[in-house]
């Protein structure tokens, strides 16, 4: 299905005294593949609050392959797994310059109604544009 790729330069910040990103980085790289992958489509996470709509991540699964290290460039590759309904699927693979795999991920996220606070079916502006 649909994928889109974003390259993030890794900052001293995000590692540890050795130089290794720090596992917990990785769900703010996901995060931001898949904010990315929506703006491909014209859909921004700012849009969707402003017409009520909240996208929380209710899974999250990551296979660790390999370190990536400060100042590395990694590729970010999101793909939407199937068509959303309730909830919407990604799959992530993180790579690092030599095209080497560091991560494999997955992530499950919930369409909410923000008054509500309850389950909604992805809104048909964004089963059109998908």
């Amino acid at each position: 299905m649909n994928e889109n790729e974003i390259f993030i330069r890794i900052r001293y910040g995000e590692t540890d005294q050795m130089g290794v990103v720090h596992h917990g980085n990785y769900a703010l790289y996901l995060e931001m593949g898949r904010t990315e992958w929506l703006r491909t489509f014209g859909i921004s996470y700012s849009q969707m609050e402003r017409e009520g709509v909240m996208l929380p991540v209710i899974s999250m699964a990551l296979n660790y392959k390999k370190s990536a290290y400060y100042d590395d460039v990694v590729k970010v590759k999101t793909q939407l797994k199937k068509t959303p309904s309730v909830k919407i699927e990604f799959e992530y693979e993180i790579t690092n310059e030599a095209g080497e795999i560091l991560v494999q991920a997955n992530t499950v996220l919930a369409f909410i109604n923000m008054k509500t606070r309850r389950p909604m079916k992805c809104p048909d502006y964004i089963l059109d544009k998908l």
